[in-house]
């Protein structure tokens, strides 16, 4: 009968090993923040559908496209975080912009927000705010160094 016992190699015989250890250390460089972006495309989702969900549609007809603009841009923001985030976390401030935004919209956009309308823009726009600062911290000390 042949021997067929599974043997485990070492792979630093392996003449390419280095060159993979290379290419595997630049393929995760830099995606410390891959946590956060699954929760910014999902403010920018809620943030799109919150005036149907928060029914402030007929009350604040002005808010609703805007924040299906804003969450859209939100949304569209994550997923180049998730595409390329050596390029675009520059844009995290941006998003900390879009954040304050958010939070002062409910005054300059509509007409006499309610209690609710106003919180929900203060919520979305404070979460904004600390996960864009949280990917714009990350991309600065994932940088490489010159």
């Amino acid at each position: 009968m042949a021997d067929v016992q599974p043997t485990r190699g070492d792979i630093t015989s392996h003449p390419d090993a280095y060159e993979m250890r290379e290419r595997y250390a630049r393929m995760l460089g830099g995606r410390d923040v891959a946590l956060v972006d699954g929760p910014v495309f999902l403010l920018g989702l809620y943030c799109a559908v919150s005036p149907w969900i928060v029914h402030y549609t007929t009350s604040q007809p002005s808010l609703a496209p805007h924040n299906l603009i804003v969450g859209i841009a939100i949304g569209l923001l994550a997923l180049g975080f998730t595409r390329a985030p050596e390029r675009m976390y520059g844009l995290s401030y941006a998003m900390c912009a879009m954040g304050v935004w958010m939070i002062i919209a409910p005054w300059i956009v509509g007409a006499d927000p309610d209690a609710g309308v106003i919180w929900n823009n203060v919520i979305i726009g404070a979460l904004a705010v600390a996960l864009g600062l949280v990917c714009a911290a990350t991309a600065a000390r994932s940088a490489p160094k010159p």
